[in-house]
């Protein structure tokens, strides 16, 4: 594994896990709800992350892949390509300047917290590696607002952002700017 190498967590069918992938899933094998970036210090290696447990943060491999082993989803390690290699420094730095900001439980873009996929957008974004894309929330099943994410919104009493920019793992993994590596194990 390399420094800047993104790690995407496979996606479970129920909850919010599920509800993710049902309104962003782009091929039909692949389907992701989490998205770290590897950091090495030299000594160790680190994940540095936004989660809903402890937000945004750096986090241990070996401590990473125990919550995601717990959780029983895997793990699929994926690289940029060579040409966009020289965007890794400066996306590690600002990953690292992230550090400490709260999860985003709305995920609707905001300055003052992040979301797992908006975190590492960001951390790429002066490299314009990946690009946010007007979200939905649309059941491609029925053509209609998940009803997840309806109650989801309702609860916050927001409106569902349908059409708003964002992203997420799904598409993040989508970019002809990444290639698949391998499943750790």
């Amino acid at each position: 594994m390399k420094n800047g190498d993104l790690l995407f967590v496979t996606a479970k069918n129920t909850g919010l896990s599920g509800a993710i992938n049902n309104v962003t899933q782009k091929q039909e094998n692949t389907s992701f709800d989490h998205i770290g970036i590897l950091d090495n210090d030299g000594r160790e290696f680190y994940v540095l992350h936004a989660a809903p447990k402890g937000g945004s943060q750096k986090q241990q491999l070996k401590d990473f892949m125990k919550d995601q082993a717990d959780d029983g989803q895997r793990v699929v390690v994926y690289r940029l390509k060579s040409q966009y290699q020289n965007a890794v420094p400066s996306a590690i730095e600002k990953a690292n300047s992230m550090l400490g900001k709260p999860y985003n439980f709305n995920y609707i873009l905001d300055e003052n917290a992040y979301y797992c996929s908006d975190f590492i957008e960001r951390a790429f974004r002066s490299d314009h590696i990946f690009t946010l894309e007007p979200m939905t929330f649309i059941d491609p099943q029925t053509g209609k607002t998940n009803t997840f994410w309806e109650n989801f919104y309702q609860k916050k009493n927001l409106k569902v952002p349908e059409g708003e920019p964002g992203c997420n793992p799904n598409g993040l993994a989508a970019s002809d700017k990444l290639e698949r590596i391998k499943e750790l194990k």
